[in-house]
C-alpha cells in the first residue's frame, strides 16, 4: 500500500496518522454522534452510552487538536459548551455511516462467532 507520502505502515506516514486517530476506541462513535447535530457533553455522554466523562472529554480534545470536531463556548449564564464536526471531520461522515451499516448487517455474525468459539 502507498500513498503519495511512502507506505502507511511507516510511523511518519500522514495516512498511518490518520488512521490511528479515527481507529481509537471512541473516536468513530463521538464522530457518528456528532453527525447528527452538534452536541453539549452530557447530551452526547447519555447519547453514546458506556463512556466516562473524562474518556469523552479527552476523545473531544483529541479530535479537536486534529481539526476534526470545534468547541462552542457560549458566553450565558449558567456557561454552555457545544461541540461539532469542522469541515474536516464532516468528510469522515459517509465512510462513519459504511462502517456502521457493516457493523449492523454483521454484528450478530460476530457474536454468534464469539459464542460458537468460546473456550
Amino acid at each position: 500500500m502507498h500513498n503519495a507520502s511512502g507506505q502507511v505502515f511507516l510511523a511518519d506516514c500522514p495516512t498511518r496518522l490518520a488512521v490511528e486517530i479515527i481507529a481509537e476506541k471512541w473516536a468513530v462513535i463521538v464522530l457518528f454522534a456528532l453527525s447528527l447535530e452538534p452536541q453539549r457533553p452530557g447530551d452526547l455522554a447519555t447519547l453514546i452510552g458506556g463512556i466516562s466523562r473524562k474518556v469523552l472529554t479527552q476523545t473531544l480534545r483529541r479530535l479537536q487538536a486534529y481539526g476534526l470536531v470545534e468547541r462552542h463556548a457560549y458566553a450565558e449564564a449558567p456557561p454552555r459548551v457545544e461541540y461539532s464536526l469542522t469541515a474536516l471531520g464532516g468528510t469522515l461522515v459517509e465512510p462513519i455511516k459504511m462502517l456502521t451499516a457493516w457493523a449492523r448487517d454483521n454484528g450478530e455474525a460476530i457474536v454468534d462467532f464469539q459464542e460458537r468459539h468460546q473456550p
